[in-house]
């Protein structure tokens, strides 16, 4: 393995916290009294070698995938790192979205894979233009990895685009990893058909995480075909083996409440949503795309090349945090979140509309 190093994950764990924290992308956490019957489902041992079997099953049956195309994983950086470990190996190429998420650039690189890269551009709302993949696509790439909802602007692919790309992918014998764990709490209910469900080129990754509020769980998934599948529980074999039971039983019970789960998530980001594109429009010194899917929006700063002061700024001086663009390599734009309380959002967007006021008038609070 290559000695690497993934700077925005870093960040987020060290960085001091600001009190107006727009900085975390999870959904706000449900408690133990969200999932009925929690305390009283837990074991510490039992049978789940390849994943525990009820778990596998609820996954395979809630994507409409059949039970061999499901492996279970660590979380969705997991899965994304037992694909990675699955298909790729030294000197391969993995062609990856910019600006992007940066363990799917360092997973591979661990791994002794060479990163290539298409670009998602900010002229075009960042959406996925497949025949930049195709034109990106060399005789060496053995994989193609994307997030949908895009991490980290929001913007969801079109059936359209996923189609595109497929096609592009299936003639050059390239499988696509599509990140989807932002997906299902996307607006429109996008999140209902996984891009595996399209083409058996995609592998579909995803989580309790982003939209259901369970982070602490753990629990992730890759949907593929048998073989994939089946590649990537042998992958697990030398990562971590296995999932822990405990997590594995409750995330059982968490799937019995996934439409509920659903409807809490929309009721926490629908409003939060508005309030953040609303806010969006009102301010002439940003340009964004819109977060249709996800917990997260992210802004460009205009007229300037790098938004790190900005950002500092807004911390030293107003107590409120965001993800400076440079994580993603978009060093002008900045992320913000809106997955927790509205009276946290609302008070961060006042503060970065103060910050933004004083900053046109070059003066300070």
């Amino acid at each position: 393995m290559t000695l690497v190093r993934a700077p925005y994950m870093a960040w987020a764990k060290q960085h001091a916290r600001a009190r107006w924290d727009l900085t975390g992308s999870n959904l706000l956490a449900c408690t133990v009294d969200d999932l009925p019957g929690a305390r009283d489902a837990i074991e510490l041992a039992g049978d789940n070698d390849d994943g525990y079997r009820p778990l596998v099953e609820a996954i395979a049956s809630r994507y409409l995938v059949a039970p061999e195309q499901v492996a279970t994983a660590n979380g969705c950086s997991g899965a994304n790192f037992l694909v990675f470990a699955a298909l790729v190996g030294s000197g391969d190429e993995v062609l990856v979205e910019r600006p992007g998420y940066d363990p799917l650039l360092a997973a591979p690189q661990m791994l002794g894979a060479r990163i290539e890269r298409f670009d998602r551009r900010h002229e075009d709302g960042y959406r996925l233009d497949p025949s930049a993949i195709g034109a990106a696509l060399t005789s060496r790439t053995r994989l193609i990895a994307i997030t949908n909802a895009h991490n980290p602007t929001g913007v969801v692919a079109s059936a359209s685009e996923l189609d595109a790309l497929a096609r592009i992918a299936e003639r050059a014998g390239v499988p696509v990893l599509v990140d989807e764990v932002y997906l299902d709490a996307a607006h429109d209910n996008t999140g209902a058909r996984p891009a595996v469900s399209r083409s058996p080129i995609f592998i579909s990754t995803g989580s309790l995480t982003k939209s259901y509020g369970l982070s602490g769980l753990r629990c992730g998934w890759v949907l593929g075909t048998a073989g994939v599948a089946e590649r990537v529980r042998r992958a697990r074999d030398v990562v971590d083996g296995t999932g822990p039971f405990p997590t594995e039983r409750i995330a059982t019970l968490a799937f019995a409440e996934l439409d509920r789960l659903l409807a809490r998530a929309r009721t926490i980001l629908e409003p939060n949503r508005a309030m953040v594109r609303d806010f969006l429009k009102s301010r002439p010194e940003l340009d964004a795309a819109d977060p249709v899917g996800g917990t997260v929006a992210f802004p460009r700063l205009l007229g300037v090349g790098d938004a790190d002061p900005f950002v500092k700024r807004l911390f030293d001086l107003y107590d409120t945090g965001v993800v400076p663009g440079r994580f993603f390599e978009a060093p002008a734009h900045f992320r913000l979140a809106f997955g927790g309380l509205a009276e946290k959002v609302a008070g961060g967007l006042a503060r970065i509309g103060e910050a933004l006021g004083k900053q046109a008038t070059g003066h300070r609070p």
